[in-house]
């Protein structure tokens, strides 16, 4: 599925390729929830790095977490991309797993399917004032889900590659 995006301003747009494009994880980690500036979380999608086309590049910044490790600060690897002028979080790409791009699904402009359930993560990191509106289907995870994106995507059958699976 072609994603198409942008920035708030429209000085940034881009376009990427997604198998997997369900919206379902929602991050309630400070990083997250500080520079995407969502409703207490941000909701990642993933796309095929090789097949990011972007317009506006020279409106491009890029910000890299400080992390705790221990008694030490150090810089994440995963670089949030946003935009200079705006502001707006538009996606992050992560070097550890480089033939992925994870925008930031409120910055997508192409209607997205609805998922049937949500899983949130990074619980733990989640203020006091957050909801956490959960769906009779919903999971909800203290850290990280042991499930990847494509593999959740996978699992029910809803990669976009036209080889949905049926059920039965």
């Amino acid at each position: 599925m072609l994603l198409k995006g942008s920035c708030h301003c429209g000085a940034v747009t881009f376009k990427v390729d997604s198998q997997t494009p369900y919206p379902y994880l929602r991050c309630y980690c400070s990083i997250c929830r500080k520079t995407q500036g969502g409703g207490g979380y941000a909701i990642n999608i993933m796309g095929n790095a090789a097949t990011l086309k972007v317009k506006g590049a020279r409106n491009l910044s890029v910000y890299r977490a400080r992390l705790r490790e221990g008694r030490k600060t150090v810089r994440s690897p995963g670089r949030r991309h946003f935009c200079a002028k705006c502001g707006s979080a538009l996606w992050l790409w992560d070097p550890r797993w480089g033939q992925w791009i994870y925008p930031f699904a409120s910055a997508i402009d192409t209607p997205l399917p609805r998922p049937r359930e949500t899983q949130h993560c990074l619980v733990e990191s989640k203020p006091a004032w957050v909801p956490l509106a959960r769906g009779k289907r919903d999971r909800v995870f203290m850290r990280f889900p042991n499930e990847a994106i494509i593999d959740w995507h996978r699992k029910r059958g809803l990669l976009a590659d036209g080889k949905r699976k049926r059920r039965g």
